[in-house]
This record gives structure tokens, C-alpha cells and sequence, in this order.
């Protein structure tokens, strides 16, 4: 089967790639394996500075992959060239950062006395392969993120991209290569699904690290689980964004259309569920979809666009599945709801879908359960912070959430109380490769980025030893 890039904009085929026969997919598994047996023993200046290499002719090439990435998924351009820059700051900040996250700990001198030791010690150790199954909706930035801290901790990565990806997929293994990183240190599987669980049982594959749906973490996770070997997920989200009285209104409904609409709506972290104080939900629903509303929906290449299409034609049809199930059983539609009219001529068989804000959603709706994926936000009026914390709660998903508030006390409750792993005040939750990311209920389990994240593929190993005579 052929992985394919499709524009989204248009429905047009752009190019297509043989997928990796048993044969090809099993000379890059043993070329990663070979490699790292010689690569772990790098010193960390040397990886550091093949590391920043790369993210030099990240810059250098910026807006050539920038444009891929639009072209594959739908991206607004300016957003891919952001994506592009974020990936090299990060590959900057480990290259400088990874020795000292990962320098060997040593304990309390009295309890290493009180274990019968002369001396004892923890040293991080990179465990081998890892593979990592990754989305479309971050082509660059969901592998960075893993990449990076990886490769600094001496890991070498297979990467198994999304296959409507498939030249981003490539293009950041040759990145990796031209950058100075030996052959097999970073190589892609263009393969599908399902051969994925094939890859993962091989025993030269230590470990796997999967951002993407819940089905596709828990298949990863069951295979990992049957053959005992480490795993990172990183699943959906339903990110509540709570407005509460003292809050800045207007500030919280500017940036809370950027938090939801980002990357076209598709984002885990994106805002999805706004909670917003009775005393100030009128005001607040007012400027949020006014904002909603004068949204730019056109070509991803324009840099005027604000919202592309969605990545397929799938996925536009499940959004507009969860959208009408709301309005039948009695939401609201305080703007869009439909796929646009207006488009210019070449993009009127792209999967394009309004900005659209829903309110009077109510738990009998399926998309106050399910994640929306895509350009539509909820909105919910609660009384006080009780009936605001109990709503933002009601999910299966854990991963962020957005508080706005002046008041210290309501803060304190919020950080204590949010079932999340991350709380964000005052602005939108974002990722920053000095802050761990992860969630928490079935948005998954693990963190990537800072040193929890460089630290989650490495061996923490005991060093003791004994009396010296």
C-alpha cells in the first residue's frame, strides 16, 4: 500500500512512496541496533554539536519545510514556519542542557556509609532503539520533542511518522544525516499501522513513544506491556479553559480563540471546553465569537489565512458528526457550524470547516465526552468554582487546562484540584522544552521534555561499591 501525501486544500495527490517491504524495514531495524552499540560512547560535545548542526540547517531551510509540512497537512504557513523554529530552539536548548540533566547523582554521604558502600552512584544509561509513532498534526515538532533529548542521551530513534506525512518523515532523517548524526542513529519506517506491532515486538527495540489517539495507545501500550518494555504515551485531550469573575475578560476571550483554534483546531493541548462564570459569561461569550467568527478560513499557503483545512476528509466528517449530534439534542450555535461557503475556486474540494463556538451543551452530547478535532469550541455557564472544577473534571482525558483568575485563592484550588498534568494561569497552555509535558487519566502516561523527559529513556542505574581494603 502506498503512503500518499494529499493536499488537504484541494483533495489533490501530490506525491506517493512505496511502503518498506519486510526486507527494507528490517535492514534499517538492524542498522539503528549496529549503531548504537558504538554511538552510546559518544561524548555529549560531540552529539551536542551534531545536534546544533541540525538545527542550523532547520533555519537555513525554514521556509522549504514550512511549506512541506502545509502542503501534506493543512497547516497555515506561518504556523509551519513557527513549528520549524520551535523544533530548532529545542534541539539548541538539549545540546546545551542534556549533560547536566543527565550527570550522575550521588547520594547523601551517610546513607552511602549506611548501605556497606566506600562509594555509590546513579548514572543514566541510554537504553537502545527506540521507536516512535508519531502524528500529522505536529509533523516536526511530536518527533523534535522526542528526537532531540533522545539523541543527546545517546538513543537512537525509528521513526514509524503518520503516513499522510510521509515527505516531513523523510526529510527529518536526511536532517539528522546531513547534521553529522552516524546513518543509523535516526532512521524512518514508511510502513503502516499495522506493522507496527512487528516492529515493536523485535527485540533490538528497547523501548516506543507514541503521541496520537487513544486506540493507537492502547495497541502500542499492549504490545509494549506483553513484551515488557518501557513506553511514553501521549494521547487526546479535552482541555477545560475556565473564565472566573476576576479574571481580564476580554484578554481571557482573545487568547482563548488562539488556544482553540491553533493548528486548525487539531492540537491535543488546544482549548476545547470553556467554563466560563455566570457573572461574566455573557461578556466573555460576546468577544469569543466575535473573535471566533472573524477567523480568515482559505489556503494554508495565504499568509492572510488563519484556518486551513482539517488534515482529512475523515476527520472533517467526524467533526461534523459530534457538531450535529450537539445541535439535535439542543446546542446552540453561536457561529459557524458548517463548512464555508465562500472559497476560492481551487479549494472548494478541500476539507475546510468554519470556526464555530457551540453553548447550552449539556452531558447528554456526545462531544462533551469525545475530543473535537478541529475549529469548535464549548461553551459552558457554571455558577461558582465548584460547579466549574467538578465540569472540567467530567472528561476521561487529563492532559492540560487553562485557569483565568486574579485571585490567589482560586488559583491555589485550581492547581491542587485540576486533574491535568499541567496547569496553565492567566494564558494558554503551551509546550517549552524546559517545562515536562504529559498527561494524566487516558490522555496517557510519561513526559517529554526537560529532564523528565530525557531521563524517561535512559537506565538509572546504581553504581556501588564495596569497602575498600
Amino acid at each position: 500500500m502506498p503512503i500518499a501525501t494529499v493536499n488537504p486544500a484541494n483533495g489533490e495527490l501530490i506525491t506517493s512512496f512505496d511502503a518498506h517491504g519486510e526486507e527494507e524495514t528490517e535492514r534499517r531495524i538492524a542498522a539503528a541496533a549496529d549503531t548504537f552499540r558504538q554511538y552510546r560512547t559518544t561524548a555529549f560535545d560531540r552529539r551536542a554539536a551534531w545536534l546544533n548542526r541540525a538545527a542550523d540547517l532547520l533555519d537555513e531551510e525554514r521556509d522549504t519545510v514550512a511549506r512541506t509540512m502545509t502542503v501534506e497537512m493543512g497547516k497555515p504557513v506561518t504556523a509551519a514556519r513557527a513549528e520549524a523554529a520551535k523544533c530548532a530552539k529545542a534541539m539548541r536548548w538539549y545540546a546545551a542542557h542534556a549533560e547536566g540533566l543527565l550527570a550522575d547523582e550521588h547520594p547523601d554521604p551517610d546513607d552511602v556509609h549506611d548501605s556497606g558502600a566506600s562509594r555509590a552512584l546513579v548514572r543514566y544509561r541510554p537504553l537502545g532503539v527506540v521507536l516512535a509513532v508519531m502524528p500529522w498534526n505536529f509533523p516536526l515538532w511530536q518527533v523534535v520533542r522526542f528526537a532531540a533529548p533522545a539523541l543527546m542521551a545517546g538513543n537512537v530513534g525509528l521513526l514509524k511518522h503518520a503516513s499522510n506525512v510521509p515527505q516531513t518523515a523523510l526529510y527529518l532523517e536526511d536532517l539528522f544525516h546531513r547534521a553529522g548524526f552516524p546513518a543509523g542513529c535516526f532512521r524512518t519506517l514508511l510502513i503502516g499501522s499495522s506493522a507496527v506491532e512487528a516492529v515493536l515486538r523485535d527485540p533490538r527495540v528497547a523501548a516506543a513513544t507514541l503521541t496520537g489517539s487513544e486506540p493507537a495507545g492502547r495497541s502500542v501500550a499492549a504490545t509494549a506491556g506483553d513484551e515488557v518494555k518501557k513506553t511514553v504515551l501521549e494521547l487526546g485531550g479535552s482541555d477545560p479553559y475556565l473564565v472566573l469573575p476576576s479574571a481580564d475578560v476580554e484578554k481571557a476571550a482573545a487568547t482563548a480563540v488562539t488556544a482553540r483554534v491553533q493548528n486548525n483546531g487539531q492540537s491535543c493541548i488546544a482549548a476545547k471546553r470553556f467554563i466560563v462564570h455566570t457573572d461574566v459569561y455573557d461578556t466573555f461569550a460576546e468577544h469569543f465569537t466575535a473573535g471566533m467568527r472573524a477567523l480568515t478560513v482559505g489556503d494554508p499557503l495565504e499568509e492572510s489565512t488563519d484556518i486551513g483545512p482539517l488534515s482529512t476528509e475523515q476527520g472533517r466528517a467526524d467533526l461534523e458528526e459530534l457538531v450535529d449530534d450537539a445541535v439535535e439534542r439542543g446546542a446552540e450555535v453561536l457561529c459557524g457550524g458548517r463548512r464555508p461557503e465562500e472559497l476560492a475556486r481551487g479549494l472548494r474540494d478541500g476539507w475546510f470547516y468554519e470556526p464555530t463556538v457551540l453553548a447550552r451543551v449539556t452531558p447528554a452530547m456526545r462531544i462533551h465526552r469525545e475530543e473535537t478535532f478541529g475549529p469548535v469550541a464549548t461553551l459552558y455557564r457554571v455558577a461558582d468554582l465548584d460547579e466549574a472544577l467538578h465540569l472540567a473534571n467530567d472528561t476521561p482525558f487529563g492532559l492540560s487546562s487553562n485557569v483565568w483568575t486574579r485571585d490567589p485563592a482560586e488559583s491555589e484550588r485550581c492547581a491542587r484540584d485540576l486533574e491535568a498534568g499541567g496547569v496553565f494561569f492567566n494564558g494558554m497552555t503551551a509546550s517549552h522544552p524546559a517545562l515536562p509535558f504529559g498527561g494524566v487519566k487516558r490522555s496517557g502516561y510519561g513526559r517529554e521534555l526537560a529532564g523528565h523527559g530525557i531521563r524517561e529513556f535512559c537506565n538509572a542505574t546504581t553504581l556501588w561499591y564495596g569497602p575498600e581494603e
